[in-house]
């Protein structure tokens, strides 16, 4: 009997194979880091799915199989923040028990900024419709933008500066040739968007085929959006009074000035815009309170702003007009901004970061004027942002049923939210969010359902330099010749996982080509990268060096903090930046003294090979008693400064 009984059971269990195999176990995830690496003194985390809790972990040195740090796995997390080694240069990798190890990683000072400033506006630099503004053919470009994938909208200039202006001393080391190509630098960049806005400032003719017309429901449309070429000349004029005079002639200021200044009221950018696209994509048809193309939430604060500092340095500026429209725009913001509503949140994409970043821009830039109320609502937003990314990928989920959108790329959240995060954490001293912070930037190497970096691993990509070192995996798809032709522009993001790829992807194929943006089963899903996407990552390489970058004012021994100092008087400028670009050799900066009226540029030369940390010595004026000494690197409040008083 029990010789028979055992053969029904075979004989159920055989017609039913889905029972038989309820005790098979799930599969084994390997723990997914980021790639590249991460930062000294910042937060460090990898994700290994499926793991159970107090599942312990390692961090070994790969070349010697040394185990150096060791912890506990937690709702799929494993966490590293302390280990912070001296040395640069060494890999690790991270080995979960009975899951396996990760790819090998770095470890060491400002590594994401090191990695990623230049791929940040090196995009830019690639994306232009052409490089010859003298033989710029706006029907002939996609979108018709100075980027050959976006209009006016794209608002590089204005992110071009702030990106200069957090760690100036970096883009400064950069002028390169690749070929018989320009490579230009960020400062050439700037003045070339500059003058391309310049040039098309109301432009109104034909362009390259695109998702939607523009201008108010019910009045005639416009074929571009030339309106927001203001916004980018506003910027390059604020920088004029700051770090642009060296490169931009004075007439050619007063040109950008002028046309500013003359259709500011015309082209509405006096305050916050609505429904002012009119999208014929699917994923926003119709008009759209905001969205990417032209009408972010908090754009028309970063404009004003920029005109206000520009305009306090002239003698018949208007820098009241100019803050008022800015305090206005930003009580709009204060008043109306709901986190709750997706389209002044994750709906509008690309543009998203706008919203959180132009608030904090103003407590940077202009703290004594920014409306009551900015830093708390800035602090609401900070908490709905916890709430959202409480899960094991710290990624912000659009609801508490849908990870992520189901159709479209969500590039612009991801890359850009670390941009906010890290602008506000810092104005808040919020750890959490720093930490938070660095969690999107994981998420954007590989710390996602994927396993990959955001941009396509090319062969192409990596032979001009255009991508990241230290990643394995890229983006397993990629569409590299769509209307922008992005295959061979450096630093593009190509796709992010959808909500189908959450809570993990199973298998992913790899493919390059034409994608018809349905996802089923292996299909990561990747798009075209877009100039808007990228702008965010550049923002987040931007914001990130807020709270991470000190200058101290030392004794000539360089032992002691001075606050009052004598004529004559030799103290030590120490500056720690993100400029630590060579491992195995002393890098250089500068840093901005001002005495009374006068200002010099002090170079600093790093203490060591791989310390981060720049000093110099500067004799202080015998005739300046009474006087103040700043020292002062970055600016738009993006930077950091020391001061003491002359005895």
């Amino acid at each position: 009997m029990k010789s028979l009984a055992l053969v029904l059971i075979l004989v159920f269990f055989a017609c039913f194979p889905s029972l038989a195999q309820t005790n098979v176990p799930p599969p084994v995830n390997k723990p997914f880091v980021n790639q590249a690496g991460y930062n000294l003194g910042e937060a460090k985390r990898f994700v290994c799915y499926g793991a159970p809790d107090n599942t312990p972990f390692k961090i070994i040195l790969a070349k010697t199989d040394q185990i150096v740090f060791g912890g506990k796995i937690l709702n799929s997390q494993g966490y590293f923040t302390e280990f912070n080694p001296v040395s640069a240069g060494d890999e690790y990798v991270v080995e979960v028990d009975g899951r396996g190890r990760s790819v090998p990683f770095w470890i060491a000072d400002h590594l994401m900024e090191k990695l990623s400033s230049k791929l940040a506006y090196d995009f830019f630099v690639d994306v232009r419709g052409y490089e010859d503004l003298g033989k710029y053919d706006m029907s002939k470009v996609y979108g018709g933008g100075p980027s050959r994938d976006g209009g006016a909208y794209g608002l590089e200039t204005v992110f071009e500066v702030l990106q200069y202006a957090a760690n100036p001393a970096l883009y400064d080391n950069w002028t390169t040739e690749l070929g018989d190509k320009k490579v230009a630098d960020l400062i050439d960049l700037i003045l070339w968007h500059a003058e391309f806005a310049f040039k098309y400032v109301d432009y109104n003719g034909p362009t390259g085929y695109r998702h939607g017309s523009l201008g108010y429901e019910g009045q005639p449309r416009m074929n571009y959006d030339y309106w927001n070429s203001l916004d980018q000349l506003a910027a390059v004029c604020a920088a004029y009074h700051t770090f642009l005079k060296p490169y931009l002639p004075a007439e050619k200021y007063r040109q950008y000035r002028k046309v500013c200044l003359d259709n500011w009221e015309k082209y509405d950018r006096h305050k916050v815009v609505r429904f002012w696209t009119y999208s014929t994509k699917w994923v926003d048809l119709g008009f759209q309170e905001f969205n990417e193309m032209g009408n972010a939430f908090g754009q028309s604060v970063f404009s004003n702003l920029f005109m206000y500092l520009s305009e306090k340095n002239e003698k018949d500026g208007q820098p009241q007009k100019f803050l008022k429209y800015a305090q206005e725009s930003a009580m709009d913001i204060l008043t109306n901004w709901d986190f709750n509503n997706p389209r002044h949140m994750w709906w509008i994409r690309n543009a998203e970061h706008i919203t959180p970043q132009a608030l904090a821009f103003f407590l940077m830039a202009s703290p004594e004027n920014a409306p009551m109320g900015t830093k708390e609502k800035l602090a609401a937003w900070s908490l709905h942002i916890k709430q959202r990314s409480n899960n094991f990928w710290r990624y912000r989920m659009h609801s508490d049923t849908e990870w992520a959108h189901t159709k479209t790329k969500e590039l612009g959240g991801a890359p850009a939210l670390g941009g906010s995060m890290f602008a506000v954490a810092h104005l808040l001293n919020d750890p959490a969010l720093r930490s938070l912070a660095w969690a999107q930037v994981d998420f954007v190497f590989g710390v996602n359902p994927v396993g990959a970096h955001l941009s396509n691993k090319s062969e192409e990509r990596v032979k001009i330099g255009g991508f990241w070192a230290g990643v394995e995996e890229g983006w397993p798809q990629a569409h590299p010749d769509g209307y922008g032709r992005l295959g061979l522009v450096r630093g593009t993001l190509d796709g992010t996982p959808l909500d189908s790829q959450f809570p993990i992807a199973k298998q992913v194929e790899k493919i390059v080509g034409e994608n018809n943006g349905q996802v089923f089963g292996k299909n990561a899903y990747a798009t075209e990268g877009w100039c808007v996407s990228n702008r965010g990552w550049e923002a987040t390489t931007t914001f990130s060096t807020l709270g991470s970058q000190q200058l101290r004012l030392l004794d000539e021994t360089g032992q002691k903090i001075v606050n009052l100092a004598k004529p004559g008087q030799i103290v030590t400028v120490e500056l720690k930046a993100a400029l630590n670009q060579n491992w195995d050799k002393a890098d250089i900066g500068w840093v901005e003294i001002r005495t009374g009226n006068d200002k010099v540029k002090l170079e600093v030369t790093e203490t060591g090979s791989n310390t981060g940390l720049f000093a110099a010595k500067f004799k202080i004026p015998a005739e300046k008693a009474g006087a103040k000494l700043e020292a002062s690197y970055g600016y738009f409040g993006l930077g950091t400064k020391a001061t003491l008083k002359i005895n």
